[in-house]
């Protein structure tokens, strides 16, 4: 009795997020009157390279802010690395906000163990600060082709809810595009 209380205990901390803060929050993809333009910054890639994230404006973009420590980011990281194979070529990138203390020394290998095919940046207090105190891991921002916050995600959330919001926004674009006859927006710099 004793082991599966400890049991259900760790797997609900294990499940919730690694910080504390409040439990897992998905929220629907906000309207577009109601989305606010997503704080811009510059960090560096794993090569050194200054990368902003309006670099990507022209894109929707997964800003996710997570750990190599963080039991949810390490479920989550196999779908963005689908996300990323899957959606590039639509208009879509995955960008990871590594918050690790220990810097590059701990992500670069996480990253090649886990064949992370998306951008990496390492992230700091003042980022995370921008994005109004990124305070539980992970959180992922969804940005539309405009550079605005559409959805926001506390904690782990289910696959499925990041793939409907990836698709509105790609279909959403997609649709408007065909409507007048132009072109999709690129996005210069981005991987």
């Amino acid at each position: 009795m004793r082991f599966t209380t400890y049991a259900a205990l760790f797997a609900a901390l294990f499940l919730a997020g690694c910080s504390m803060g409040p439990d897992s929050v998905r929220a629907a993809v906000k309207s577009e009157s109601s989305r606010k333009p997503a704080p811009d910054f510059a960090l560096k890639d794993a090569d050194g390279k200054v990368v902003k994230l309006s670099d990507y404006k022209g894109k929707v973009v997964l800003l996710n802010f997570w750990a190599t420590w963080c039991g949810p980011c390490k479920i989550e990281i196999p779908w963005f690395v689908e996300f990323e194979q899957s959606y590039r070529d639509k208009g879509f990138a995955v960008l990871g906000v590594a918050m690790d203390e220990e810097g590059w020394s701990a992500v670069k290998p996480f990253l090649a163990e886990h064949k992370v095919n998306y951008r990496m940046v390492i992230g700091d207090d003042m980022t995370a600060q921008k994005y109004g105190g990124v305070d539980s891991l992970p959180t992922s921002f969804v940005i539309d082709r405009e550079g605005r916050t559409a959805a926001v995600h506390v904690g782990l959330v289910s696959k499925k809810d990041y793939r409907n919001d990836i698709e509105q926004l790609l279909g959403k674009a997609a649709e408007q595009r065909s409507a007048t006859g132009t072109a999709a927006p690129a996005a210069d710099g981005a991987k």
